[in-house]
């Protein structure tokens, strides 16, 4: 056995074992057009992994000459894998969005364990943004990722691919095939014009709609590579990707399907969507790859579906003795444990809104401005529910220096991934109170923000057809600025949140000497302290002899 399928089969045993939560990582939602309140197309995405930090990618559009090629680097270890021909020209690409108002994002589904060997050079980072330099249309990135598989092999395990341009949004879902033979299965379907999609590193396309070519698509072999596995044996109506492939266990659902879940409960409380499935109940139903929405979804409310602990569930993570005396919505690695005596296998649950969350994105593509100005893409670092969302124009020709800047192993203020960071860990500490003193910031950040680019998309406009230089100019300067502001008003948010709460104290009275409020303990947590050392606390006078501890 090679030494790389060595360490892959290793990989996945741990996954099945539940050593290590790295798989269940990311969370995507797409909205069609018909689905969002000012007709755009937004998809999110949330690129959650411990220790893991990646700056903003900026890539400038240039032209190769015949014969170039490029470079494959993993993007989750960095190793070289490869070399493959270069096309003549490439867009630009700022994050996860390129000059045509493509964005792409994706979640790990990993799949099943005998198609984890790398059988070729192309890993699911590589495919998103070599697609993003190549497409002008989200099919047409669906056609590149699928043919550059077909000529160069797979290195991921199982992917969920988000796929969105100016007019659709798409789920692409493919997994490689392993040692059997070169390339990958796969399938893709576009979201219903009105609805919405989410997924949640478990594959989620079940049956194929195999008459209407015009809305979904797939690879040859999907189901015949199935049934030479021994997958499936039925007919091809009857197929089932997401058995054949990703079968659900209880830890997918419960780690992933719960994330779905809750997307779908808050966009479309009307159809009462029950718990049961994640919460693996035999027999429940599985949740419908599209949903369409109560009211349609605003930017606003599209970064909202990513800011989310289960809030106003039974599942509220700032609920209970897990949580802490101040209400922390975060579980800390790994969500799986075990108790000392117990045979059986125990897992947190797991959110939305993560603590390892390197960055996220709310990509904007909007049909009636040109791309320069239409595509928007609202970039965060760290944690969803206290980031800060900052739009990037797509005509813009320099990135934010604070967005590009940092080494996860050093701690630099000029880096806004630190800046954030460092405000949120410090808050873990007093969260129910710290909270609120960042959501407000972030609100007015975020609106502020928004408003402007109501004025900014008319200036552009103003100028696009006199100077276009002088438009890519007007978007670079408010984009970078913008950021670098909302980086500036961070770091004074972690000073004002440092003086606050110093020791642990709320100073909110100001003064020479302010006297500033302890926040003590809730009542739960004092009975729980006297519960469990009864006598110890008590303030009285004890009779010769008596225990004292």
């Amino acid at each position: 056995m090679k030494t790389g399928d060595f360490v892959i089969k290793v990989f996945l045993l741990m996954l099945m074992m539940g050593i290590t939560d790295v798989s269940y990582s990311c969370t995507n939602v797409l909205v069609s057009r018909g689905a969002s309140a000012d007709g755009s197309v937004m998809i999110s995405y949330l690129a959650d992994a411990g220790g893991f930090m990646d700056p903003l990618y900026f890539a400038p559009g240039q032209t190769y000459a015949p014969g170039d090629s490029i470079d494959i680097y993993e993007w989750d270890t960095g190793d070289w894998l490869g070399r493959i021909a270069q096309v003549e020209r490439t867009f630009k690409v700022i994050g996860n969005m390129n000059e045509h108002q493509v964005a792409i994002g994706e979640t790990t589904f990993t799949g099943r364990e005998e198609l984890g060997t790398a059988n070729g050079i192309l890993d699911y980072g590589s495919l998103m943004y070599l697609a993003l330099q190549r497409a002008q249309s989200a099919r047409e990135a669906i056609r590149i990722i699928t043919d550059l598989v077909a000529q160069y092999g797979y290195a991921s395990t199982g992917e969920s691919f988000s796929i969105a341009d100016k007019n659709e949004a798409w789920i692409l879902e493919l997994i490689g095939k392993g040692e059997y033979e070169k390339g990958a299965v796969w399938v893709a379907a576009r979201v219903p014009d009105g609805y919405i999609a989410a997924h949640a590193n478990q594959a989620r396309i079940r049956k194929i709609d195999w008459d209407d070519t015009d809305n979904w698509m797939w690879s040859e072999d999907v189901v015949s590579f199935a049934r030479e596995r021994g997958w499936f044996s039925g007919r091809d109506r009857d197929f089932n990707f997401v058995e054949a492939y990703n079968p659900p266990t209880p830890t997918s659902l419960l780690l992933c399907e719960g994330r779905v879940w809750s997307v779908f409960r808050r966009a479309a409380p009307s159809a009462n969507f029950s718990d049961e499935y994640w919460r693996c109940v035999e027999g429940a139903e599985p949740y419908p790859l599209f949903v369409k929405p109560d009211e349609k979804i605003t930017l606003h409310a599209m970064m909202n579906l990513v800011r989310d602990h289960f809030q106003g569930t039974p599942y509220d993570l700032t609920k209970g003795i897990s949580a802490g005396p101040y209400k922390l919505p975060y579980r800390w690695r790994s969500l799986f444990f075990s108790l000392e005596g117990d045979t059986m296998t125990y897992a947190y649950e797991r959110p939305i809104s993560q603590q390892q969350t390197g960055f996220s994105f709310v990509a904007q593509s909007r049909n009636w401005l040109p791309d320069q100005i239409g595509g928007i893409f609202w970039y965060g670092v760290d944690d969803t529910y206290s980031t800060c969302y900052m739009p990037l124009y797509m005509g813009m020709e320099r990135a934010p220096v604070s967005l590009t800047t940092g080494d996860i192993n050093a701690f630099d203020w000029n880096s806004a991934f630190w800046v954030f960071n460092l405000v949120a860990n410090y808050a873990y500490g007093l969260y129910e109170y710290m909270i609120q003193d960042i959501q407000k910031v972030q609100s007015e950040l975020e609106d502020r923000s928004y408003q402007m680019t109501k004025a900014v998309d008319q200036g552009a406009l103003s100028l696009i057809e006199s100077d276009a230089a002088m438009m890519r100019e007007y978007l670079t300067d408010f984009s970078v600025n913008n950021a670098e502001y909302v980086v500036q008003r961070w770091r004074e948010l972690g000073y004002y949140l440092f003086t606050k709460y110093n020791d642990r104290y709320i100073n909110d009275t100001g003064g020479v000497r302010p006297y500033p409020r302890g926040v003590g303990y809730p009542e739960e947590w004092n009975r729980r302290a006297v519960e469990e050392r009864p006598g110890y606390y008590d303030v009285r006078w004890r009779k010769p002899g008596e225990p004292t501890h």
